[in-house]
């Protein structure tokens, strides 16, 4: 049976059976759609990736207001751009670990304080120009100055030094780091002619495309960079539209007017994948839907008042209506258990009760005002609706305002005191934490400040110890959940979807959505 099977999928994989016949073939012989998936992405790869074409895609997130300087991107939009153009000194690997990019190999110190990157030898920009040490080290220091509004403000924070040493980069922490590697496969720290000091926003980089049409919010056209070293890129020209109403998204997907799709709401998923020719793919990983308030900022500045938000919503009916199977329930902290080191904490529960009681302790008797967008996460109104009414039942009184998609994350996410946002997750516990908890990060959309969260965080780096190191990780995720403006109700499943004119889909890479990223790369269209 299984010999048959893979002649069902080999046969898929070169068109001449399509996914809905083989899939109905794998069910009649028992196997889980999960299963047969599987093996027809495997016989896909296997039968080698097919060059030249148009892939279109359309994503949710862009808006008008975003730029192209990768120290600024804020949503998956432009993280996809960045993944087109550009490449860090080294990236995640689709099995959780880490692969050269920029750089082909590194080393640490004994003690992890020192690291050192050997750049892969004979790698050009798109412009034609050689990297060279110099510009990893002003990419660096552009993302470090303390002028800088880059996201990866929080993980520059603990490099002392970078210096240059011909072919190599040599990388001086304040403190021992094991997980330095996994911080710089950040996407903010794409390396940029003379770091982007220059021009910023010249998308000049040293990935597989350049950008040739540029509409920020509207549409990109890549075409394939020459002078490009690696093996990524399959089709000619890589088109992307940024399309934030979830119906419209689905819509252009089912009518052919793209081949992939970001974000298919959880609540149509199982009607999506119903449809001729189009896949989805459920990734579990650690993104997770939030509401986030300001705790520097009245009311939220006072415990009590976010204690009482915390116990007043109901994470389950959320997991429930608005993920719709395609994620798991949250319990106030970033970290769940798709990270290494992680430790189960007792679930916190809605408690009506309780959200009463820690109101009433903050004085606050006002109204709390929630801003929100379906830019921010696939259903955040409706979300932002359940939280309202079981609010309600606590006594709390929730006004809900939506927002403009457009400018949402400029204007409202890391601005306005209590919104609702996503995060897709890092690799690690220390690079989630660095990003956004720690006092210093410019990604601090909490506005949480607390020094014996930052003090376990510097010493957790050096710690060789996994036991204590778990233990210090388990000690920070259980400040933020009982001090922190984090509510996190959900994790969200990534909910991509394909059609039959592309292949090459990967299941269960770790990382970013859609491959991390790495689809539009690694896919291919069908001759």
């Amino acid at each position: 049976m299984n010999r048959h099977m893979q002649y069902l999928a080999s046969q898929a994989a070169a068109g001449k059976l399509s996914r809905r016949d083989f899939l109905g073939k794998a069910a009649a012989l028992g196997f889980t759609a999960v299963s047969a998936n599987l093996l027809l992405s495997n016989a896909a790869q296997a039968a080698g990736p097919q060059k030249g074409g148009t892939l279109r895609m359309a994503l949710q997130g862009g808006s008008t207001t975003d730029s192209l300087d990768p120290a600024l991107t804020t949503n998956q939009v432009g993280l996809m751009l960045i993944r087109m153009w550009g490449e860090p000194l080294v990236e995640l690997a689709p099995d959780g670990g880490i692969e050269g990019k920029v750089a082909e190999s590194f080393e640490a110190s004994a003690d992890a304080s020192v690291w050192t990157f050997k750049l892969r030898p004979g790698v050009m920009f798109s412009n034609g120009q050689a990297v060279t040490a110099d510009d990893v080290v002003a990419t660096m220091d552009r993302h470090s100055g303390e002028e800088t509004k880059s996201g990866a403000l929080g993980i520059m924070r603990g490099i002392k030094n970078v210096r240059a040493d011909g072919d190599t980069v040599v990388f001086e922490l304040d403190s021992p780091n094991a997980d330095l590697p996994y911080l710089l496969s950040d996407y903010h720290l794409a390396i940029q002619p003379n770091g982007g000091k220059d021009d910023p926003a010249a998308a000049i980089g040293t990935g597989p495309y350049v950008l040739k049409d540029v509409n920020m919010g509207v549409r990109f056209v890549a075409e394939k960079n020459p002078h490009y070293w690696g093996d990524l890129g399959n089709a000619d020209t890589l088109e992307l539209v940024v399309i934030n109403d979830n119906t419209a998204r689905v819509a252009a997907l089912q009518s052919g007017q793209v081949d992939l799709i970001d974000r298919v709401p959880p609540k149509t998923a199982k009607l999506v994948g119903r449809a001729p020719g189009v896949t989805v793919h459920s990734t579990a990983a650690a993104g997770h839907y939030v509401f986030i308030a300001h705790c520097n900022t009245a009311p939220f500045d006072n415990n009590d008042v976010r204690m009482a938000l915390k116990y007043g919503i109901n994470r389950q009916e959320m997991v429930d209506k608005i993920l719709n199977g395609y994620g798991s329930i949250g319990n106030d902290t970033p970290i769940n258990a798709s990270y290494p080191l992680y430790t189960e904490f007792e679930q916190r529960e809605y408690d009506p009760d309780k959200a009463m009681f820690h109101l009433k302790k903050s004085g606050h008797d006002g109204g709390i005002l929630l801003r929100t967008s379906d830019n921010s996460f696939p259903g955040a109104p409706d979300a932002a609706a359940l939280f309202q009414q079981s609010c309600a039942s606590a006594g709390i009184k929730l006004d809900i305002k939506r927002e403009p998609n457009d400018g949402y994350w400029s204007e409202v996410w890391n601005a306005q005191p209590f919104c609702t946002s996503y995060w897709g997750g890092r690799p690690t516990q220390d690079q989630m934490f660095s990003t956004a908890y720690k006092s210093d990060a410019d990604w601090n959309d909490t506005r949480f400040f607390n020094e014996k969260f930052d003090q376990i965080l510097v010493a957790a780096r050096g710690e060789l110890d996994t036991a204590k190191r778990t233990q210090m990780y388990a000690d920070m995720s259980a400040i933020l959940r009982d001090e922190g403006g984090l509510i996190c109700p959900m994790f969200n499943d990534f909910v991509d979807a394909t059609t039959d004119k592309i292949d090459g889909w990967v299941e269960g890479v770790k990382g970013q959505p859609l491959m991390n990223g790495y689809a539009p790369m690694k896919m291919w269209v069908k001759a």
